[in-house]
């Protein structure tokens, strides 16, 4: 649903950029009028400067009248591109998924559960091929009923019973007591279920980003909009 949102903010902008583009060429016209009678079309258009000011202030002098001066196919365009590419990214983490056998095989570490191994904020890589058996010193990430946020901790133990059916327990690395405690109630053991992927690399604090737009959501929409505006001026 994260993926819908910036393109129902990228149609309200664009649609703003139409209804003044549509209206530029009586500028003239307007600015011959006294105050008294200034039709309701001029008043839009002189508060969408106070637009342009704050366009120019975020992204640069300019790149307000470059939007503008954009024809509607170069615009239709652009925002095809911008489209393009969140579809290729979701296309790419979809491939992943289906590559690596995780239903989600890039995730933050948000605690220092795990150090010194992990650290708060490093992109963890992960993998699940469920023929490759998971011995004890693996970390990996799992679920726990009543929990909504995955927990990255490593395997202490494997226990296999008489049927075969394997089930493990994890503790952190900088914890002093196992993950029992941690577990739904009643629960002792972990079972391969509960398995989202294994670690298979990571990459040092790339994911402070996604910490920091979780604790300001605001900056997940301010983000995203950047990304719409150097999209859509970007013509190469």
């Amino acid at each position: 649903m994260l993926l819908l949102c910036p393109m129902v903010l990228i149609v309200a902008c664009i649609s703003g950029v139409f209804c003044y583009s549509s209206n530029s060429s009586s500028s003239n016209s307007c600015s011959s009028l006294p105050s008294s009678s200034t039709p309701p079309s001029c008043r839009l258009k002189s508060s969408m400067m106070g637009v342009g000011e704050v366009v120019d202030v975020l992204f640069g002098k300019g790149v307000y009248n470059e939007i503008r001066n954009l024809s509607s196919r170069q615009l239709l365009f652009q925002i095809l591109n911008f489209v393009l590419i969140v579809l290729s990214a979701l296309m790419i983490w979809k491939g992943m998924v289906v590559a690596l056998e995780s239903e989600s095989p890039i995730v933050v570490v948000l605690s220092g559960s795990m150090e010194p191994a992990f650290q708060r904020g490093d992109l963890l890589f992960l993998s699940y091929h469920k023929d490759i058996p998971i011995r004890v010193g693996e970390i990996i990430v799992f679920k726990v009923n009543g929990r909504d946020i995955p927990i990255v901790h490593r395997i202490i133990k494997v226990h296999e019973d008489n049927d075969g059916n394997v089930k493990f327990l994890t503790k952190g690395d900088n914890n002093r007591v196992d993950d029992r405690g941690l577990y739904a109630p009643g629960q002792m053991w972990l079972s391969p279920e509960d398995v989202i992927g294994r670690a298979e690399g990571f990459a040092p604090y790339v994911g402070m980003v996604t910490i920091i737009m979780n604790d300001f959501p605001a900056l997940k929409f301010v983000m995203l909009i950047v990304l719409a505006v150097i999209a859509i001026i970007h013509r190469e």
